[in-house]
């Protein structure tokens, strides 16, 4: 099964999957609205606003795997827009590690990041850039969205 294939529930109870965006370039983020981190929600979107008409979308997948995360997606949903004005999708709370990680993130974490590192979820806001074609690069949670390592490769799989 690949990546595209995986179900994954929205918030409003549907279903969808990444083949809706094959085609493009995708972030997908586990995401907590109490986090320190929180504030990489901005440079989400900004991302999304800058390349969302060339071919690019991030992907939210809000987890309180790490005890940060607000208690029902109806919650997340308006932090997501009150706080940060959030456009890009955010979906329904997924757990990343342990028995019952999301199909998902069980297949994206055989991915290592610059450092080796594969496997477990270190933290909230690990970053997966999923590429045309399916092929993934791994961000460690404290490198922020709009880091270079990052950039680059966003825009190298572009249309100009």
């Amino acid at each position: 099964m690949s990546l595209y294939d995986i179900k994954l529930d929205r918030m409003d109870g549907s279903v969808t999957s990444l083949a809706e965006l094959r085609d493009r370039v995708i972030l997908v983020v586990n995401v907590a609205s109490r986090c320190g981190l929180a504030p990489q929600y901005a440079q989400l979107e900004e991302l999304q606003r800058r390349y969302a008409e060339r071919g690019f979308t991030v992907v939210a997948f809000p987890s309180n795997q790490f005890f940060q995360e607000l208690s029902t997606d109806e919650k997340v949903a308006e932090f997501c827009s009150s706080t940060y004005g959030v456009t890009f999708p955010v979906l329904a709370r997924v757990k990343v590690n342990g028995r019952h990680t999301h199909p998902l993130y069980a297949e994206l974490k055989k991915t290592a990041d610059a450092d080796g590192h594969r496997g477990r979820i270190r933290w909230n806001f690990e970053k997966f850039l999923v590429l045309p074609g399916g092929t993934v690069r791994r961000f460690a949670p404290r490198v922020e969205p709009t880091d270079p390592a990052i950039v680059e490769v966003i825009e190298a799989h572009l249309p100009t």
